[in-house]
């Protein structure tokens, strides 16, 4: 089974919850073990699971990212501008697997999935949702 999500974002750097939609299509598949891929599609943007108890996290993954891959150094900037966001997305990977348990995600209590957008704002951020 595969579905695709579209995701609009609204800012140049930041992560996006998506684990309710992630969700929404495990539950409609009625697999109850087996695997999910969540892979974002396009070369700035990647994919993490990470704590969503507060923003605190989210802010402090992109801090660090900036201080790690500064905007404005690289080689590829003189092509568009944007040779960190595609550093940044590289580092993080596009996709992450995740185990299906009785019919969810094998998510623990504090573990989301993030949509990590890198060069935004954009309209839309397809992240195709493969089920095995």
């Amino acid at each position: 089974m595969q579905e695709v999500i579209q995701i609009s974002t609204a800012h140049q750097n930041g992560l996006t919850d998506i684990t309710q939609e992630v969700a929404g299509i495990v539950a409609e598949s009625k697999i109850k073990e087996g695997l999910i891929n969540v892979y974002v599609r396009g070369a700035t943007a990647a994919i993490m699971i990470q704590e969503n108890w507060d923003q605190s996290v989210q802010n402090d993954v992109i801090h660090l990212l900036g201080k790690l891959i500064p905007h404005g150094v690289w080689e590829h900037d003189r092509q568009d501008g944007n040779g960190d966001s595609h550093l940044k997305a590289g580092l993080v990977g596009p996709s992450e697997t995740i185990p299906i348990m009785n019919g969810k995600m094998g998510l623990s209590t504090w573990q989301n999935v993030f949509l990590c957008e890198f060069d935004g704002p954009r309209s839309k951020r397809e992240i195709v949702v493969t089920i095995l």
